[in-house]
């Protein structure tokens, strides 16, 4: 049937002239069809490109939702490493404070007990500043993440130093043991039962029979008895090799084994064992090495008859 063809007949009736067209049916029926589904096919289309875009938009708008959700956690991250470096500043710079006399005292003890102390040199801690292209928010929150991940490391020893140093002044001896006037300083003296010439490895210190005699330094008691020469004789182990010792005691008032704070009471002055009065002595030494206790104490000397 499509492929029939047809002849249509056109006359002008007023001049008689006829014209003859033939056309096949095939021809005809596709261009009648394309005219009039050309118009479906392009809204077709455009409804379909629109659906797309639509889709393309919501993953967009899906990815931006996911990437401002990672913004918030790193941002809130951020706060919070933040807000732990201050409190730890904080906290540094308050157990960091020390009173300039006592750091002055610790200064004066021997290098191999700060040595000891300390624990030697730092390790290098310093921080490697790399920029790769902070060309993302990404690498931009990961550079500042890597920066107080290493501050926070850098704190951490920081403090480790600070507690360090803070635990040797608690060790140094640094108070006067008892009130009262020095009489015999450490040193070449006059031995005052034998009159010839003897060192003395520690202060004298004249106070009344019964006087508080007070720890130096923190530290625990490792000797509390009578000691020949020494009489009643208490002995402190500070750590770190430091000793102090005190002696001519009328009373005890600790125990082998119990820690002391400085400023604690540790006994009562006394004439016992080798003594010519009521009186405390007072020994520090470093590794068995005798110092001058004059050299440690926060106060001015205390000069005889005073």
């Amino acid at each position: 049937m499509l492929s029939k063809r047809y002849t249509l007949v056109l006359a002008d009736r007023t001049t008689g002239v006829v014209r003859r067209f033939t056309v096949s049916v095939k021809p005809v029926l596709i261009a009648a069809l394309t005219i009039v589904t050309l118009p479906i096919l392009i809204g077709t289309g455009a409804a379909l490109k629109a659906q797309y875009d639509v889709k393309n938009l919501y993953a967009s708008h899906a990815t931006l939702e996911l990437e401002n959700a990672n913004y918030r956690t790193a941002t809130e991250e951020l706060a919070g490493q933040i807000m732990a470096l201050q409190t730890a500043m904080s906290d540094l710079g308050a157990k960091a404070a020390l009173d300039p006399s006592l750091q002055n005292s610790m200064e004066k003890l021997p290098a191999v007990v700060k040595s000891r102390a300390m624990g030697g040199p730092t390790a290098n801690t310093t921080l490697a500043l790399v920029t790769p292209g902070l060309t993302t928010p990404e690498n931009t929150f990961g550079l500042l993440k890597d920066l107080l991940s290493g501050l926070e490391d850098r704190l951490q020893t920081v403090r480790s130093d600070v507690n360090k140093r803070n635990q040797l002044a608690a060790a140094t001896p640094s108070i006067w043991p008892t009130h009262g006037w020095l009489s015999s300083s450490t040193g070449n003296r006059t031995d005052p039962f034998t009159g010839e010439k003897d060192y003395h490895p520690g202060l004298d210190i004249s106070a009344d029979k019964g006087d508080p005699v007070y720890s130096t330094a923190d530290g625990t008691i490792v000797n509390a008895s009578a000691a020949g020469n020494y009489g009643n004789l208490v002995i402190i182990d500070h750590g770190y090799g430091i000793e102090t010792r005190y002696g001519h005691l009328s009373a005890f008032k600790v125990k082998v084994g119990q820690t002391v704070k400085r400023g604690d009471l540790l006994g009562l002055v006394g004439s016992t064992g080798r003594a010519t009065g009521a009186h405390l002595h007072y020994e520090v030494r470093a590794n068995g090495r005798i110092l001058n206790p004059l050299q440690l104490l926060l106060t001015p000397r205390r000069p005889a008859g005073n």
